[in-house]
């Protein structure tokens, strides 16, 4: 199947790039990064590399030509003569669309973090369909097999449409978002597989990028981390970890059925690595299940003091992750908060050696779900009194540690005084 090369985004706010020369003639062979032009835009001159091995075929415009960011302008075919349909210009494409009105507003596109660089995938959205956003907001997080990075809305106005979902991968260059002037009477929310891509409304503006911090994210709006999806949904794992897990035979679903947060990337192959084999229900009979009964009356008492005395509400996950932390005594180590099917990694750069489940508030009153790929407390009841359940697979924890982890933030949540020393 024939590769596109598109016109690539150099600048933050670059709309065209000018083709200086082909440094390629059509039919010529090429190789995976080989230069194949130069482009021209108002603050650099760069070359761009070949995105895969094959022949140079259908260029669309020659020397000298203005072309729009993300146009395709040649092919990379597996022959050197002409495809049978030449490559279309994205405006032609886009003149289709499933959209009943045409969308207004400027165009947000999937912005190019590399030469070779063809799709971009959604790591998250931080602005829903409606929200009004700043020029410096972080309107979503994209990851390629190269890096991954937080791209800012680049104009003050409101989210009109999304037009990608979380996890969906989406060609460089096409409109994946339309920010409008004026709040909008029906925002959009529309997933980018299955569907014609959307009608261009005025020239899309490529948004502001900068790169994502690799201890952690924003300070006041965390990157969202999404739920395990059912099996057989789309795994949201990076281009990269993907392919590494392809050609190793690693299977990713295990990372999901085990709780861990998505993203996944290439970090977390290490952690599947080492995972056990997966073993049949028999061992479940010799796995640890434990139980405990608490009163929470001192732990009210506790949240309602810290929120007078910062001035703000308790982060409930957060003071429960630290629960757990000190009572497992592996100071630093990450903690897995799940509650109402959000989960939310503590800290968030690290790999979970346990998960925390607060189910409190919910119709259960106890659970016995089996172990997993690592221990689980699970929180049940509702009122002053609550059930905290450990389960935990044979050779996770000794019998020791799992009596040791139980009591000790059972004892926590019955004496929140106890943490602080």
């Amino acid at each position: 199947m024939p590769h596109e090369v598109i016109m690539p985004a150099l600048g933050m706010a670059q709309d065209t790039g000018k083709i200086v020369s082909w440094l390629k003639s059509p039919g010529d062979a090429v190789k995976a990064g080989d230069a194949l032009f130069e482009v021209e835009t108002d603050k650099a001159t760069m070359e761009v590399e070949a995105p895969a091995d094959g022949f140079l075929t259908d260029v669309q415009a020659g020397d000298g030509a203005e072309v729009p960011v993300g146009n395709v302008i040649a092919l990379i075919s597996n022959s050197a003569t002409a495809s049978e349909t030449a490559a279309s210009a994205p405006e032609t494409a886009r003149d289709g669309t499933s959209f009943d009105d045409r969308l207004e507003g400027t165009g947000i596109i999937m912005p190019a973090l590399g030469m070779a660089q063809d799709e971009g995938v959604i790591v998250a959205w931080h602005k829903a369909p409606g929200d009004a956003v700043a020029s410096g907001d972080i309107l979503f997080e994209v990851e390629t097999d190269k890096a991954t990075m937080e791209v800012e809305a680049g104009r003050d106005g409101f989210v009109a449409a999304l037009l990608a979902k979380a996890g969906e991968a989406a060609p460089v260059g096409e409109v994946i978002a339309f920010i409008s002037t004026e709040a909008p009477a029906n925002p959009v929310s529309s997933s980018w597989s299955g569907r014609a891509k959307p009608a261009l409304a005025p020239t899309p503006a490529q948004p502001q990028q900068r790169p994502a911090s690799t201890n952690t994210t924003v300070a006041k709006q965390p990157a969202k981390v999404a739920a395990p999806v059912a099996a057989g949904d789309r795994i949201l794992a990076s281009p990269k970890a993907r392919r590494l897990a392809r050609e190793q035979n690693l299977d990713l679903q295990r990372l999901v059925n085990a709780g861990h947060p998505q993203p996944f990337h290439v970090a977390h192959l290490e952690y599947l690595r080492n995972l056990p084999p997966e073993t049949a229900a028999a061992q479940a009979s010799a796995s640890c299940r434990l139980t405990a009964a608490v009163t929470t009356d001192a732990f009210a008492v506790f949240c309602a003091w810290a929120a007078t005395e910062t001035g703000s509400p308790v982060d409930r996950p957060a003071l429960l992750a630290g629960f757990a932390i000190a009572a497992m005594g592996q100071p630093g180590a990450a903690v897995a908060m799940e509650s109402h099917g959000q989960t939310r990694v503590i800290p968030e750069d690290g790999l979970p050696v346990l998960t925390v489940r607060d189910l409190t508030g919910s119709p259960l009153t106890s659970v016995s779900l089996g172990p997993e790929a690592i221990p689980v407390l699970t929180l049940t009841g509702a009122g002053d009194s609550l059930t905290v359940t450990l389960e935990c697979a044979p050779g996770q924890l000794s019998a020791t540690q799992a009596l040791s982890l139980i009591t000790g933030f059972a004892g926590r949540i019955t004496e929140p005084l106890r943490n602080l020393l």
